[in-house]
């Protein structure tokens, strides 16, 4: 604009003078349209010549993929000049976030769950970037990658935004797409299930019957015990397989007549539990259920050592492609589990709004010009398709206009998950900010056994978002919330162990009497109007 300004000025000297500027002007429009026609580089193309390495925490002591030597994470460092220099916590990941939280050493990135109440702790302690006023400052990039209805769900009451989710599904999101299922799911080990003659298992007297019949047909499994009911591992919060997976299996509803509803005292909730507390009295729940850590389960189940369980499928591919290629009979199947005493269907979420994780970048980054580029380039497609797919040519070819993956590199994805991560590190082994949705458009054929875990939900998928409630740490409810959670965490094994039905009712009534002590009534009058606000933010009008 101001060269054009200065030119015109130059023509008011005579008619040399125009013709000459006419000329120069011609050559500024010709240069012009010649930039327009190249595309201007993204910041991370821009920055990619200036190493760096960025520190990023991971909130789970199990996450052990390296960066550096796979495939994936090469080809992302070469792109964007960015090395990860990963850092997990030894042991309890609670002791670890709060120590760096406590001392103001927070890495350059941080990732943990959606729920977790670091995330509202780092925030109201100003010890995060506002990732919109980064996107402002260096990466307008940040307002093409990201969603708008989670962009809006995630932004604060200050106007910002200082977290982003993996693995959201937005209500258009399932209502758009038909393919997508739940990660719960009902399993048997397929071999024993089927030489019983394929039981209904969805009462609980099927259930037991089922139960008993397999520990007496297979007591052990290659010369070590069966374990007849898995379970997800027992934490601070309780225990998922038998209370809020039961739950959605049971179709328990998440609210009655317009009112947040106690999941915990349901009647058809509490007759199941009663019913995996008589089979502990016969011996049947074993020990290890209880004391398991996550990596002892994977190693349990890699022996397929679980006769059934309520378990997420996605938590179990390794191990079950292991089984397929050891013997595909030995494979664990989805099969119709607990129902309510009314038959009905199942409700299993989808992942909601609020995905699984989030991540921040903390103020303790030196560098968040990169930090917030480097989060654009992973939620990107170009980035998306990358730690799904890896490298055209070189772990896919481009078939018929659709990826396809290298048969010796789908080889190995099936058959040892842990050289796979350590070659190529594609099928979202960097999971932090993978997009489940995005990357369905590229989803290749699985093998049948992992194909019929993830077909089977997808009659019963429900959208639940409007129940994910949380709390600011330093308020009263959160701390109402805490006390009942750590409350039940505590309760749920002495339920399931109780030496009889009279035990199991005064350990319940125990527990009822010591939340309302903790104020029970005042956290569901605050989860009602959570609820509420969430339905108006999600367009939720039923």
């Amino acid at each position: 604009m101001k060269k054009r300004k200065v030119l015109g000025g130059l023509c008011l000297l005579g008619i040399m003078a125009l013709s000459a500027c006419g000329s120069i002007e011609t050559t500024v429009r010709e240069e012009t349209e010649e930039n327009k026609s190249e595309e201007p580089k993204l910041a991370w193309q821009r920055l990619a010549e200036e190493p760096i390495t960025l520190d990023w925490y991971i909130n789970y002591s199990w996450y052990s993929t390296p960066w550096g030597d796979n495939l994936v994470s090469k080809t992302i460092t070469e792109e964007t000049g960015v090395t990860i220099n990963f850092i997990t916590p030894i042991g309890n990941e609670t002791e670890k976030l709060n120590a760096l939280i406590a001392s103001d050493t927070l890495p350059d990135l941080i990732t943990l769950g959606y729920w977790e109440p670091q995330v509202a702790e780092m925030i109201n302690q100003d010890m995060v970037y506002a990732l919109n006023e980064l996107a402002d400052t260096y990466d307008a990039y940040f307002w093409e990658v990201t969603d708008a209805d989670v962009r809006n769900w995630y932004t604060q009451e200050d106007g910002n935004i200082y977290a982003y989710p993996n693995s959201a599904t937005t209500l258009t999101d399932l209502e758009e797409n038909g393919n997508t299922g739940s990660n719960q799911t009902f399993l048997v080990r397929k071999d024993i299930y089927e030489a019983l003659g394929s039981p209904d298992m969805s009462t609980q007297e099927g259930f037991r019957a089922a139960v008993e019949e397999a520990v007496k047909r297979y007591p052990t499994v290659d010369g070590k015990p069966l374990i007849p009911v898995g379970a997800h591992v027992f934490d601070n919060e309780g225990n998922v397989s038998f209370d809020k997976y039961l739950m959605n299996f049971l179709a328990v509803p998440w609210e009655k007549d317009g009112r947040y509803y106690d999941r915990y005292t349901d009647e058809e909730y509490l007759s199941w539990l009663k019913l995996f507390r008589s089979l502990g009295e016969e011996g049947l729940l074993s020990n290890d259920i209880f004391v398991d850590t996550r990596t002892q389960m994977e190693e349990k189940l890699a022996e397929g050592r679980y006769f059934c369980m309520i378990f997420q499928y996605t938590d179990i591919l390794a191990q079950q492609k292991h089984l397929y290629e050891t013997d595909p009979d030995k494979v664990y199947i989805a099969v119709e589990g607990p129902r309510n005493a009314n038959g009905d269907d199942p409700k299993l979420p989808s992942t909601s709004i609020c995905g699984w994780t989030v991540t921040l970048i903390s103020k303790n980054c030196k560098n968040p010009e990169r930090a917030i580029a480097f989060i654009d380039y992973m939620l990107s497609e170009h980035g998306q398709k990358l730690i799904f797919l890896g490298v055209e040519g070189k772990t896919y070819d481009v078939i018929d206009g659709k990826p396809v993956l290298k048969p010796e590199v789908k080889q190995l994805l099936d058959t040892d998950r842990t050289a796979y991560d350590a070659i190529y590190g594609a099928d979202d082994a960097y999971w932090m900010l993978q997009n489940n949705c995005m990357q369905q458009q590229w989803m290749q054929e699985s093998t049948p056994a992992e194909q019929q875990l993830k077909d089977w939900s997808k009659k019963y998928v429900v959208y639940n978002g409007q129940y994910d409630i949380s709390f600011p740490p330093d308020s009263k409810e959160a701390a109402i919330d805490d006390k009942i959670t750590r409350l039940w965490s505590s309760t749920l094994p002495k339920l399931l162990l109780a030496e009889s039905e009279e035990a199991f009712d005064e350990i319940m009534d125990s527990f009822i009497s010591q939340r309302e002590a903790y104020g029970f009534e005042t956290l569901m009058q605050a989860k009602t109007k959570k609820m509420e606000e969430a339905k108006q933010k999600l367009g939720i009008t039923e």
